[in-house]
């Protein structure tokens, strides 16, 4: 903890000149006792097994006056601060196996509503994008503050929902690019494609929360390659695979065509597996972090983790409000109990 006005500390000294004469007052009240003359009824008034009920009023005052001489200070202390240029790119994956159902109500619908959570926990300053791949990667909510419209655009991710494939490669690129978009003029060239760019050390005010539920199917770019021009950048990717070994697409038997193909070449239930090792690749060779989803608890709570923390940056909160508060409930503590336990006469 530190604090901005130090000098104010020294109101501390305050405190054991208050707690003396408090020490002192009490005595005095003891020698005026001993001249009572009826010592059954000071007894009473007083109840010895209870005498040290009358100290406790007065410790939570010299607290109180304690938290405020702290709250003068303005006390600091190090947490997680909203960054001002934080920007984070949301990549999700709209292919068709998202309508698969081994994650409750399906994935899609998991995945939208962790969007939302993410949302509800990032900072209101925090720059969001949005983009649905499943063949190809579309903007589906450009870069900007108004979560509002990220979270309309979120709401009709399941109107982008398409068989053509999973092109995770060519999803981070998508990212890269809005990320560049959104970052400035600092940039490098990689063959002809053109990134932000941050030297060795630096750290990006971007990164990319990226969920596919499945293998890499069609695309230019393999996932590692997407995955080196996000390095490149110094973006992190922030990856999520979200399904169950075992989860499965039904199709409905006159989807596209007859015979319980869907139009595809497919039976009526396709394996629909997600793909954790290299989800967990790119993570790695980006500087991010992966979670494995089996669950919408868990897929949830990574999204509610990620938004708690992306978008900010170590530094220094100011606290003079709380110790306010906990200095006017010892106040008002100390004052319940004074009159409560305060001695009656008989």
């Amino acid at each position: 903890m530190s604090f901005g006005q130090p000098f104010f500390l020294l109101t501390l000294l305050l405190l054991p000149i208050m707690l003396g004469l408090f020490l002192w007052s009490q005595r005095r009240r003891a020698r005026y006792a001993v001249k009572f003359t009826n010592m059954e009824v000071l007894a009473g008034v007083v109840g010895s097994s209870r005498s040290w009920r009358r100290y406790i009023a007065p410790a939570l005052f010299l607290l109180a006056l304690a938290a405020l001489c702290l709250g003068l200070a303005r006390p600091k202390v190090n947490t997680l601060v909203p960054s001002q240029q934080a920007t984070v790119i949301i990549v999700i994956d709209v292919s068709g196996s998202m309508h698969a159902s081994d994650i409750k109500p399906t994935r899609l619908a998991a995945a939208q509503k962790a969007v939302r959570t993410f949302l509800d926990h990032a900072p209101k300053q925090l720059r969001v994008g949005l983009i649905a791949f499943a063949g190809d990667p579309n903007v589906a909510a450009p870069v900007t503050t108004d979560h509002g419209l990220v979270r309309a655009a979120d709401d009709s991710l399941g109107d982008l929902v398409g068989f053509g494939g999973t092109a995770i490669g060519d999803a981070l690129q998508a990212a890269v690019q809005l990320a560049h978009q959104a970052v400035g003029p600092t940039q490098s060239t990689s063959g002809n494609q053109t990134i932000a760019y941050h030297p060795h050390g630096a750290q990006s005010p971007v990164s990319i929360l990226f969920l596919s539920d499945g293998h890499q199917t069609r695309g230019t770019l393999q996932p590692l390659q997407g995955a080196a021009l996000a390095k490149q950048a110094g973006i992190p990717v922030y990856t999520v695979a979200l399904g169950t070994p075992n989860g499965v697409l039904n199709i409905a038997p006159d989807y596209g065509g007859t015979g319980g193909t869907g139009g595809f070449g497919y039976p009526g239930s396709i394996p629909v597996p997600p793909d954790p090792v290299t989800l967990k690749a790119i993570a790695d060779m980006t500087g991010g972090k992966f979670t494995n989803a089996q669950n919408a608890k868990t897929l949830n709570d990574a999204y509610a983790n990620l938004g708690s923390r992306l978008g900010r940056k170590p530094g220094k909160s100011e606290v003079t409000s709380e110790f306010v508060l906990i200095a006017a409930g010892l106040v008002l503590g100390a004052g319940l109990l004074s009159v409560f336990w305060s001695p009656r006469l008989p």
